[in-house]
């Protein structure tokens, strides 16, 4: 092929761009993450590669397709493909589908692609594919750690209060028992539990520390089961006494004895513990009381966790639940025990929402959908 005809080809390509766009669309929209893309966000930087092919057919270069693959490419398709929710399949997918769509064109206008064109549309094509593969592959890359290191920041947190409960346990009991010798091998066991108690809590700040800048967005699977739900809250409530104190603030349990939910046992304990804790936070003397009630006939429960606290300021109510966002006046507070609460309520397909008056007190309310939702 002349370089007239090279010139030929990539006029073409220039002219029935639209024409070739479109016919490109229609066929990488069968792929299952491209189904629900508009035109804009599917085209991508599609337009800018069909020129650059244009360009390289114009210029006619004989550079080698491992020399461009190592020249590597500005391109970032692959950023945008891990957005769209693309795998990496149809990562490569969408680029051969071009690549044979080329080949449709130029048959249709009675040119052959065989030699120097056919070489120039697959070194460009390729360098495309690898600069999109690169880029894919090492935000997929960093995507795991993320959410790895975010569940162990959501595992840590939640570690916190049981420590914390720990902890107190250990010191009610030292004042409690009577006539106990710090030096008998009782009081000895009792110090040797809240100092690792204390050095495991410490241990925890250092992960939640390292993790403030995570994203609230986690990837799990939930296990869920039919399970009573006065029992669950009742054995939290035990567990967080200490925590709660032994008579300043009340946890009151009014969930219905026969109530059932179809949940995932362990995260829901951890969304009632941080509801929970966050009360007894702001509510130092008075009650906190966690109720449950069936609505409708769908099988949902929309469980709630009142307390007659200091209240939450009104603007603060439209962010409470964002990552990060913790009372200025506590010392300590990462921002993530709402934000845990959230993500887990949403991952059932719930929704969490927050009534409040300043020295009055907080209401939490959450749903759980039914086993047909």
């Amino acid at each position: 092929m002349t370089s007239h005809d090279l010139d030929q080809l990539a006029a073409l390509i220039r002219t029935e761009g639209g024409a070739l766009l479109a016919t490109w669309r229609q066929q990488v929209q069968q792929l299952r993450s491209a189904q629900h893309l508009d035109v804009p966000t599917l085209n991508d930087h599609i337009p800018d590669l069909l020129e650059e092919l244009a360009l390289a057919l114009e210029a006619g270069s004989a550079e080698t397709i491992p020399e461009s693959v190592n020249e590597g490419s500005p391109l970032a398709h692959g950023l945008q493909r891990v957005e769209d929710g693309f795998d990496i399949a149809e990562v490569v997918g969408e680029y051969n589908i071009l690549r044979g769509c080329l080949h449709e064109l130029a048959g249709k206008n009675g040119l052959n692609l065989r030699g120097q064109p056919f070489h120039i549309i697959n070194r460009v094509l390729d360098r495309a594919i690898g600069s999109a593969l690169q880029t894919f592959t090492t935000q997929k890359a960093l995507e795991v750690q993320r959410r790895r290191e975010e569940y162990l920041a959501f595992v840590a947190h939640d570690l916190r209060t049981p420590l914390n409960a720990i902890s107190l346990a250990a010191r009610v009991l030292e004042l409690l028992l009577p006539g106990l010798n710090t030096g008998d091998e009782a009081g000895q066991m009792l110090k040797s539990l809240r100092r690792n108690a204390q050095h495991l809590a410490e241990l925890v700040g250092k992960v939640l520390e390292e993790n403030t800048n995570l994203e609230t967005e986690l990837g799990f699977k939930l296990e869920r089961r039919f399970l009573d739900l006065w029992p669950l809250v009742e054995v939290l409530i035990h567990d967080l006494h200490p925590v709660a104190g032994t008579s300043s603030t009340q946890l009151i349990n009014e969930i219905p004895d026969e109530l059932v939910v179809f949940a995932d046992a362990n995260l829901l304990r951890r969304v009632f513990q941080n509801l929970i804790a966050n009360g007894i936070k702001y509510t130092p003397r008075g009650a906190i009381v966690i109720g449950a009630r069936v609505l409708g006939e769908s099988g949902a429960v929309e469980c709630s966790v009142s307390d007659n606290g200091a209240g939450i300021p009104a603007e603060q109510l439209e962010k409470i639940f964002d990552k990060g966002e913790t009372d200025p006046e506590i010392a300590g507070g990462m921002g993530l025990g709402l934000a845990i609460v959230k993500t887990f309520v949403e991952a059932h397909g719930g929704t969490v929402c927050v009534e409040s008056r300043l020295n009055s007190g907080s209401t939490f309310r959450f749903s759980l959908p039914g086993q047909s939702s």
